[in-house]
C-alpha cells in the first residue's frame, strides 16, 4: 500500500479532511481547500469534487450532528468517511506541532490525520458504518429525546429551591416536557416496530435489555453484529486497555468509546446480573476470584455485549445453555 493508501490507475489516491461548522464546510485534499455552504447544495458539489478526484478516505470532526447530512451524502456517493471525536482531532494536531487553529488548519489536520488512517492495518475500524436512513431517523429522534430528558433534569433541579412564584412556571414547563417525551416515546416505538421489529425482538429476548437499551443500541451503534467482540469492546469502551512501561505493569483501564451507549449497558448489566443466569453466574465467579465489583461489572458489561454482538452477527436468538459459558476471562 502507498503510504498516502490506496492507489488509482493514475496513482495514490487522495484523503480529505472536512472542519464542519453550522453554517459552512471547509475542506482540504491533495493542496486544495475549499469553504462551501453546509446544506445539501454544498454537501452534493462536494460529493462530486471528490469523486473526480478519487478521494480515498475523507476525516471528519463529530459535531454534535451538524455533520450528520454530510456523512451520509459522502457515503451515498461512495466514498469512505471516518467520523472522529474532537479530542481524537486535537490530540493529533498538537502531536504534529498544529498549535494554531482556524478553520482552514483544522481541514488541512484532519486531511493528514486521513492520510495516517488511511494506510493504518485497522483501517476499516475507523470508518464509520453506513447509515440507512431509517437508522438516520432513529437517531434524530434518540437525539431529541436525550435533549427532552437533560432538560427536564435542569428543570426538576430548578424546582427544588425555586420560589413559590417560581415553581409554578417551571412545574407547568415539567408537564410541557413530560408530555413531549412521551410523545417522542411512542414515535420511536412506532418507527422501531416499522423498521427494526426482529433486531428489537432478538434483543428484548435477553433478560435485563430492556426498551431504552434497544433504542440506544439500535440508534448509536450501527456496527452491532459487524465486528469482531474485541473491536465492539473497545467502540463502545468497555475493553481495558494497557497501561506499561518499560517492568512497571500498571492496571487496565476502559477509556473513551461511546458514553451513550456505555450508560445504557450499565444499567443493563446492573439489572441483568440479577435476573440474567448467565450474567449472574459470571458476576458471582469474578467476585469469588477476588475481583473488586467494579471490575466485575466492567467485564459483565464487555461479556453482555458480546453476547448481544454475536446475536445480531448470527441473526441467532437468546439461548441461556449456550450463552451461560462456564468459564470466560475476565
Amino acid at each position: 500500500m502507498h503510504p498516502q493508501g490506496r492507489e488509482s490507475n493514475q496513482g495514490p489516491r487522495p484523503n480529505a479532511g472536512i472542519d464542519v461548522s453550522k453554517e459552512h464546510l471547509d475542506a482540504s485534499w491533495n493542496d486544495q481547500c475549499l469553504r462551501l455552504s453546509n446544506d445539501a447544495s454544498g454537501w452534493n458539489e462536494l460529493a462530486g469534487k471528490f469523486k473526480a478526484s478519487e478521494v480515498d478516505l475523507v476525516v471528519i470532526e463529530a459535531t454534535g450532528g451538524y455533520e450528520r447530512g454530510l456523512v451520509c451524502t459522502l457515503q451515498q456517493a461512495g466514498l469512505e468517511v471516518a467520523r472522529v471525536n474532537p479530542r481524537q482531532a486535537r490530540d493529533f494536531a498538537k502531536s504534529m506541532g498544529m498549535l494554531a487553529k482556524t478553520d482552514q488548519v483544522d481541514a488541512r489536520c484532519l486531511r493528514d490525520f486521513a492520510n495516517v488512517l488511511a494506510r493504518h492495518q485497522d483501517r476499516q475500524k475507523y470508518v464509520t458504518a453506513r447509515l440507512e436512513a431509517h437508522r438516520e431517523q432513529l437517531t434524530s429522534l434518540m437525539t431529541r429525546r436525550r435533549q427532552l430528558l437533560e432538560m427536564r433534569v435542569a428543570e426538576g433541579n430548578r424546582l427544588e429551591k425555586a420560589s413559590p412564584e417560581a415553581a409554578r412556571s417551571i412545574r407547568a414547563v415539567i408537564r410541557t416536557l413530560d408530555k413531549q417525551i412521551g410523545q417522542i416515546d411512542k414515535d420511536v416505538d412506532w418507527h422501531i416496530e416499522k423498521h427494526f421489529k426482529d433486531q428489537r425482538a432478538l434483543l428484548e429476548a435477553v433478560k435485563g435489555v430492556g426498551a431504552v437499551t434497544t433504542m440506544t443500541l439500535l440508534a448509536a451503534l450501527p456496527e452491532l453484529g459487524k465486528l469482531g467482540r474485541r473491536a465492539i469492546g473497545k467502540l463502545v469502551g468497555v475493553a481495558p486497555l494497557a497501561n506499561d512501561s518499560g517492568k512497571r505493569q500498571g492496571p487496565r483501564r476502559i477509556w473513551g468509546g461511546r458514553g451513550e451507549v456505555r450508560a445504557v449497558l450499565y444499567m443493563a448489566t446492573l439489572s441483568a446480573k440479577r435476573y440474567n443466569p448467565a450474567i449472574a453466574s459470571f458476576y458471582q465467579r469474578l467476585l469469588a476470584a477476588g475481583k473488586a465489583k467494579k471490575v466485575a461489572i466492567v467485564a459483565c458489561m464487555r461479556k453482555l455485549l458480546t453476547i448481544l454482538n454475536a446475536m445480531a452477527r448470527d441473526g441467532a436468538v437468546w439461548d441461556p445453555t449456550k450463552h451461560a459459558m462456564p468459564s470466560v476471562k475476565p
